[in-house]
């Protein structure tokens, strides 16, 4: 159910194109992703739909402090109305704070989406969860090394092939 409304609110938030995610691009931000790094939405081909993101977010604060008023308001009609101001002053600057981290936790869940979606397509044979490290370090090396991006691909399954190989 949950699974279900986070896709949902995804192809509501997200246009996300039809174009395969480059080997080299995916490279990249699985390196980034791995490192807890926001990546770059163009890399994954993907945009945010930013009036239905505020849209969302308007209604998810609405119902969430709804709720609370319901449930709060006994409470802040027999105390100071001081404590009634420093709490809508604090639940407004939640509100604002809590967009940016929706806004990362919505790029952040489609990027390891899509991300997964492209490693299916150009590494069919090596699981994400078990390998991606793994391809991490040889990523990184290829560019120590410099190695042309024409020879990239093949240098990449090489040492990844290597690197199994040598683990059984």
């Amino acid at each position: 159910m949950l699974e279900k409304f986070k896709r949902l609110i995804f192809d509501k938030l997200f246009v996300v194109s039809k174009q395969p995610v480059l080997f080299k691009d995916l490279l990249e931000v699985n390196c980034l992703f791995n490192e807890g790094m926001l990546v770059d939405p163009s890399k994954l081909n993907f945009r945010f739909r930013n009036g239905r993101l505020y849209v969302i977010y308007g209604i998810a604060c609405l119902f969430s402090l709804s709720v609370l008023i319901v449930i709060l308001h006994k409470f802040f009609e027999k105390v100071d109305f001081h404590y009634s101001i420093i709490a809508t002053t604090v639940m407004t600057a939640l509100i604002f704070v809590g967009f940016d981290f929706f806004k990362i936790w919505a790029r952040k869940s489609i990027s390891k989406e899509l991300i997964e979606k492209a490693w299916k397509v150009h590494f069919p044979y090596f699981p994400y969860e078990k390998y991606s490290s793994k391809i991490e370090i040889i990523y990184n090396e290829a560019i120590k090394k410099e190695i042309p991006k024409k020879d990239l691909e093949k240098y990449v399954l090489d040492q990844l092939v290597l690197s199994v190989s040598s683990e059984k």
